[in-house]
């Protein structure tokens, strides 16, 4: 079926359903980012292949909600199809429940499937409803008649993460967030997120493209814990290391009958990352914590075992890159790579290293004007030649049993226009700003985002992603609970987080840039009212010097870009042939 007939057999199951709207997230029952074939209703339903996407059908009408990344790519995914873009972030783009509430009438009802839906998204539509006299249903999935041939959830094994990569035990990391049950004078916490359970328990999987977690649920009290997972999904092996571990363990089906009938006055769970079905079984009785997990934090603040494997795994990126772009440069003027080509020699070179596992997400790259799709993904029908000229943006991550990597180049083929040195020397600069950060304890990530912007602000440029977000240690590239980004969030930056640091200008049928490192939070000194961080940046990859115009950087910026040229050379060179050798020396002199 193409679109336009499935929306036809969806509004035929609303009808029956008695159904005037029915919403369609991008999410599985766990609000992964990413998620496995099976709970890619959205991406089957419209034909949008972008992670991030709401989908609002009614009787008459369709839309699609996406954010900046994907303004582009949805607008030519869904061409044709009957459904209206709707760009989230402008001003004037209504959000969902304002659709529903111009669309739909009083006493009508809108559908959603509840466990796709976190407890306050649900709660959030239905205040701004239930105000309009329009009603929420939760427990519907029409879909499950149209959509024949919809994959299986998925079954692969879980597999043990060994103490020597993760530095903590499952032992230790479950005393430590018992501490802060404690605190909280909590007695059981309830989490479903993915990758928290996979680091709590050193358990991992791959149930996700590209993202080693398995699906599955964990409840924590301060006398036992419960796992609840597929059979399908055990091994001996995992199941003696589960006991061993204390954790005892249920059939993923069964968390709902588990959940009427627990024992604890006082439950902790994250209400914008629990689904709503799950919450609808929470005892009456119990009284609720709802805040966020204190595995997100614990998570995010790297221990030195986890800190030296990172180190260790950017040292193996940096060598397959740059044997990369040393190929790459001689490879495009033959004519005969593109997008799709360079990706696959992208990978060999990474899958030669040791501990590699897979990549990091699909690798984005992106030819002259396709690098304007925030999150491009070259497909068969629009893969694109590399030819000398122009620039090409590659973003692209790996996982290593020791560390997740993710970065971007953007990288000079041939002759280049003002404009396009201009705006990649603008992206520089403001990466270099925020990569030279010195900042108090306390300090916020949206504090420092200006930092990274302001050079495109000066200029009446900006980008609308975020600048930087938290990697996982070989788990999700996209983690919390820190991030730089324009809007608040209240986590503050600690010695031990991981972010990225990825500025970039994006312009329609033309050209995109962004220029991304890893960095790590340290302490730097004490000084007036308590002591000061800064970023050390972990990457270990040349960043492009064809395209920069020298007389816009200033002298700091100079130093930093030549130190830190200084540094990928002499830590990268032991591991290069000759000839690499020479060409890493090239792109690594002082400018």
């Amino acid at each position: 079926m193409i679109t336009i007939e499935k929306i036809a057999r969806l509004r035929e199951q609303m009808k029956r359903l008695n159904l005037a709207a029915f919403i369609i997230p991008s999410s599985d029952p766990h609000l992964s980012e990413y998620v496995a074939p099976h709970w890619k209703s959205r991406e089957w339903l419209s034909g949008f292949t972008g992670s991030a996407g709401t989908l609002v059908i009614t009787s008459h009408k369709a839309g699609l909600w996406t954010d900046s990344r994907y303004y582009i790519q949805a607008e030519k995914q869904i061409q044709g199809s009957g459904i209206e873009l709707h760009k989230e972030g402008l001003p004037a783009t209504p959000t969902i429940p304002e659709y529903l509430i111009r669309e739909l009438q009083p006493n009508e009802i809108a559908g959603i499937d509840g466990s796709l839906f976190s407890v306050n998204a649900v709660r959030s539509m239905q205040t701004a409803l239930s105000k309009y006299g329009i009603k929420l249903h939760t427990k519907h999935d029409p879909l499950k008649e149209i959509w024949k041939d919809r994959p299986g959830a998925p079954t692969n094994k879980a597999y043990i993460y060994p103490t020597k990569y993760a530095g903590k035990s499952c032992s230790e990391k479950l005393i430590l967030i018992r501490e802060e049950l404690r605190r909280n004078e909590v007695d059981a916490l309830l989490t479903s997120a993915l990758d928290e359970i996979c680091w709590t328990l050193n358990l991992r999987g791959s149930d996700v493209k590209h993202t080693p977690v398995f699906i599955c649920n964990l409840i924590i009290t301060q006398q036992s814990a419960h796992l609840f997972i597929d059979p399908a999904k055990r091994s001996k092996e995992v199941d003696d290391y589960l006991i061993e571990s204390q954790i005892h363990i249920h059939d993923y089906d069964s968390i709902h009958n588990f959940l009427n009938t627990l024992q604890a006055d006082n439950l902790q769970f994250d209400p914008s990352k629990t689904n709503y079905n799950l919450y609808s079984h929470l005892p009456s009785s119990c009284q609720t914590n709802e805040k966020e997990s204190p595995i997100a934090l614990l998570k995010a603040v790297r221990n030195t075992e986890e800190i030296k494997g990172i180190h260790h795994a950017m040292i193996k990126d940096g060598i397959a890159l740059v044997k990369f772009l040393h190929w790459l440069e001689q490879a495009v003027p033959t004519g005969k790579e593109t997008e799709v080509s360079i990706d696959q020699k992208l990978y060999e070179y990474r899958a030669s290293q040791e501990l590699f596992i897979d990549r990091s997400f699909d690798t984005i790259a992106g030819y002259k004007e396709n690098a304007a799709i925030v999150h491009y993904s070259a497909t068969q029908e629009s893969d694109t030649l590399l030819q000398s000229k122009g620039f090409l943006l590659l973003d692209s991550g790996a996982q290593y049993f020791d560390g997740t990597t993710d970065i971007t180049r953007t990288i000079a083929l041939g002759e280049l226009t003002d404009e396009e040195k201009r705006d990649y020397t603008l992206v520089l600069k403001g990466h270099i700003a925020l990569s030279l950060a010195k900042f108090p304890s306390g300090t916020r990530g949206a504090q420092l985002d200006v930092l990274a912007r302001m050079p495109l602000w000066q200029n009446n440029m900006n980008f609308l992603h975020g600048t930087g977000h938290g990697v996982g240690h070989f788990l999700s590239v996209h983690e919390g609970p820190q991030s730089i980004r324009m809007n608040e969030n209240p986590v503050v930056l600690l010695p031990g987080m991981i972010l990225s640091n990825e500025p970039g200008v994006y312009k329609k049928d033309s050209h995109g840039i962004r220029t991304e490192n890893l960095m790590l939070v340290v302490e730097d000194a004490e000084g007036l009212f308590g002591t000061y961080l800064k970023f050390e940046t972990l990457t270990l990859c040349p960043i492009c010097t064809q395209g920069i115009i020298k007389e816009l950087l200033t002298r700091e910026e100079l130093i930093w870009l030549n130190q830190y040229h200084q540094t990928v050379y002499s830590t990268l060179s032991p591991y290069l042939d000759e000839k690499e050798v020479l060409w890493l020396k090239d792109k690594t002199h002082e400018i």
